[in-house]
């Protein structure tokens, strides 16, 4: 005769009566067929808690829509006007940050002349001649001339702009000859930042129903005029939930120059938390 020894296992046993059949069969199949309902059971309820879980962190769930959605949100449709369609401005990697840091400039940095084969304001030459002056990971960069002139203002062809490599200009790639003379700076982590900051309050103009959460510093001064000081030096970003510390964002644009910008396309799972944002002036 078969026999239960364990969850649906069955091995042969000693010869039994009929009567003695009927009753140890119908006792191990009603044993059984408790220990799979008890199993489905518990397995239900571990889904059950996940999928709850999921839908607690979320941010459409703890930050439902808004009833009156931002219509300059649709500016992240825009195309961009870059002079160079290689621009790795214009297509940088968004980066993965905790949003409870700020962040601010570094100094200018201007390592290289573009006498001979272009202006070379890389980072990894950066970080030998000014040790400890560039964080391991910025955030964003910002290329200008010596002058002042923002360096897609230009008109020139960049080979390389974006916070992994640093800034390149080849002097092979422009029409009219030489390039520009230019200087450089990264937004980095509040460790990078000396002087004493004087915050203004928190701004939340946009919310992320759309393409996702634009507070840009153009856009918050023509909504708050008088409020925001002329040249911000820090920025800090903080999602308008507790639950933003367990989820991080990846943020396309984060300096005190430009503003704060999370596209919920480059976000894996769901979409962008919805952000407040200060400005620190010294």
């Amino acid at each position: 005769m078969l026999r239960s020894t364990g969850l649906c296992r069955w091995v042969w046993r000693r010869w039994y009566k009929r009567a003695e059949v009927q009753t140890a069969a119908s006792s191990a199949w009603s044993s059984c067929g408790l220990r799979r309902k008890l199993s489905i059971s518990a397995t239900m309820n571990k889904l059950w808690i996940i999928a709850l879980v999921v839908t607690f962190l979320s941010p459409s769930f703890a930050n439902p829509a808004k009833k009156h959605s931002n219509p300059n949100n649709m500016q992240s449709n825009r195309a961009k006007k870059h002079s160079n369609p290689n621009n790795m401005q214009s297509n940088r990697d968004a980066k993965f940050l905790f949003s409870s840091e700020y962040y601010c400039w570094t100094q200018w940095f201007d390592r290289d002349d573009p006498t001979v084969t272009g202006d070379w304001e890389t980072l990894s030459d950066l970080r030998k001649q000014f040790p400890d002056k560039v964080c391991p990971d910025p955030v964003d960069l910002e290329a200008t001339t010596l002058s002042g002139t923002p360096a897609d203002q230009t008109g020139e062809v960049f080979f390389k702009y974006d916070t992994t490599s640093g800034f390149v200009c080849r002097n092979e790639d422009q029409n009219g000859g030489m390039c520009k003379d230019y200087r450089v700076r990264f937004s980095c982590p509040s460790s990078y930042c000396t002087e004493k900051v004087c915050w203004t309050e928190w701004f939340d103009r946009d919310n992320p129903s759309g393409t996702g959460d634009w507070e840009l510093l153009s856009d918050l001064r023509r909504e708050n005029p008088g409020q925001i000081c002329e040249t911000p030096q820090y920025i800090q970003a903080k999602a308008d939930s507790v639950l933003g510390v367990f989820k991080r964002d990846k943020f396309y644009i984060y300096n005190p120059t430009k503003g704060f910008v999370c596209r919920n396309k480059d976000q894996k799972f769901t979409d962008c938390w919805d952000y407040k944002v200060r400005f620190g002036c010294c």
